[in-house]
């Protein structure tokens, strides 16, 4: 209204003619000639009171919004009740307008029927427009729909796979890739596989707050998930959820899943999948159809030509590796200094001993953490409950008994002398297991520091002669000096005569 008042000061104070009038307030001719025309015929005085609005204006030189004059009174829909049901899913005003003229054939034709929505919308609360910079957001969701797949030919068993989509904030190039869940191990693949689809990374990544990328929602400072922020940074991007119960802040992503929906859903509707790959494969034609063939009317562009003149200038270059997805488990180091994961059994350096860490899992390694230092990393055992040990974690005395094999027992026993070396062999044969001769055989070796190697072999030979093996009794032997004093012949004996005693001649 403000250049009307311009315009019927200037025609009326003035006294200047339309076409000066038009071509000094930058009014259309045509336009600047209707303004005064419509003002003649209001029947309002010059000058406008003061009391006449800028709305009571419009009313008085244009009448109500949505009414034409002269024309005959039509249907008016319920506008509210059309806002609502354009909330669910798959309705479009074209359905409403479709179900309106059903019940009212001579109502507002489609045109019409739109205008005056919009127009009864443009009263509702104001929403932000949001711009999105060339390569600087990629919004990521999971559709609500689902896709059927066979996963059994003979018995036909169906499974529901999930329909994950990305879409570039600048140029709505859109992504999607079906999943059999949407859990982190998913969640990470799909994203893996958007970005090589892109070529690059984002700046920013805008998903909403299920759990998989949210552990605790929050309006200014939410806590994202571990892995997430990890595999984030690993491309050089950063997280950033939508805020709790505000769609509109990643509008984008959900304006792309109802295309999606509709684009892929009702194409792929009669059609059979045996497996992830047929139905990504097929997922990918039907983008590609999306991406590079439908003509964005407003830009008069393809998706795929925005993408390459405003994004990809932008995206960051994608590292030599995709990200592997990592699990993050909570342990406590027990006191054998190994900890349990997963029915496998790790060690850590053994001064951690009853520590609380946070184990790092991926398909080929375990990485312990004690807060944000890393103090192991193993291969990934399999799951069958025995321990993976590096003997650097373990305590000096246990290193050396650790390191005590059969082997290593014999060939020590070899260095001391052939006596000992017999000695061990007759109690490893001797005992019930193979084990309980280690033990025994470990003791006895390590008299040596104590006695050394000519006196505990003395020793050996003395036990042997008087069937003493095991290690008290080495022990004694050399404690008493028993190994410097030599056996005493055993005694001979005369052959005993007695009537009770039957000689060797009774049985010839």
């Amino acid at each position: 209204m403000r250049a009307l008042r311009e315009v019927m000061r200037m025609y009326r104070d003035g006294g200047l003619a339309v076409r000066e009038v038009a071509r000094l307030t930058g009014v259309a001719r045509s336009t600047a000639r209707d303004m005064i025309s419509r003002f003649e015929k209001s029947g309002l005085a010059w000058p406008i009171p003061p009391e006449v609005g800028d709305e009571e204006l419009e009313r008085r030189l244009y009448g109500t919004v949505g009414v034409k004059r002269g024309h005959r009174k039509l249907p008016e829909p319920d506008w509210p009740t059309v806002a609502r049901e354009l909330k669910r899913k798959h309705v479009t005003l074209q359905v409403l307008w479709e179900e309106y003229i059903a019940q009212y054939p001579d109502g507002y034709r489609y045109s019409r029927y739109c205008d005056l929505f919009r127009g009864w919308e443009g009263r509702l609360p104001l929403v932000m427009r949001q711009k999105h910079g060339g390569g600087e957001k990629l919004f990521v969701d999971y559709a609500g729909d689902t896709v059927p797949v066979v996963v059994d030919r003979r018995t036909g068993e169906i499974r529901r796979a999930h329909l994950f989509v990305a879409v570039m904030g600048g140029s709505s190039l859109s992504f999607a890739h079906a999943t059999w869940t949407e859990q982190m191990a998913d969640w990470i693949d799909s994203h893996n596989a958007a970005f090589a689809f892109f070529g690059g990374a984002p700046q920013l990544l805008v998903p909403d707050n299920a759990k998989v990328a949210v552990i605790k929602a929050c309006h200014f400072d939410p806590m994202v998930n571990r892995s997430y922020t990890d595999m984030a940074r690993h491309y050089g991007t950063a997280v950033l959820p939508a805020r709790p119960r505000k769609p509109r802040d990643k509008a984008k992503v959900e304006a792309c899943v109802r295309i999606v929906e509709r684009w892929l859903l009702g194409r792929l509707r009669n059609r059979v999948f045996y497996s992830l790959a047929q139905i990504n494969v097929a997922i990918g034609e039907c983008m590609a159809d999306l991406n590079d063939k439908r003509v964005l009317r407003q830009f008069g562009k393809t998706r795929r030509q925005m993408f390459e003149d405003i994004d990809v200038p932008n995206l960051k270059p994608l590292p030599p590796e995709p990200w592997a997805h990592a699990e993050w488990k909570r342990c406590r180091v027990g006191l054998d200094y190994h900890i349990a994961c997963q029915h496998h059994h790790y060690s850590v350096p053994c001064r951690y001993a009853r520590r609380e860490v946070e184990v790092r899992i991926t398909a080929r390694t375990v990485e312990i953490f004690l807060g944000s230092e890393r103090i192991a990393v193993h291969m990934r055992g399999a799951g069958n409950g025995r321990h993976t040990t590096i003997a650097e974690h373990m305590p000096a005395s246990h290193r050396r008994y650790g390191d005590w094999t059969p082997a290593k027992i014999r060939e020590e026993a070899s260095r001391i002398g052939p006596m000992m070396s017999l000695l061990v062999e007759k109690i490893i044969e001797n005992r019930p297991h193979p084990e309980q001769g280690y033990r025994s055989c470990l003791g006895i070796i390590g008299l040596e520091k104590r006695f050394g190697a000519d006196r505990l072999e003395a020793a050996a030979l003395r036990a042997l002669e008087v069937q003493a093996r095991n290690y008290p009794s080495i022990k004694s032997i050399l404690e008493k000096g028993l190994d410097r004093v030599p056996v005493s012949p055993a005694p001979e004996h005369e052959p005993i005569l007695h009537t009770n005693i039957r000689g060797s001649g009774y049985y010839h």
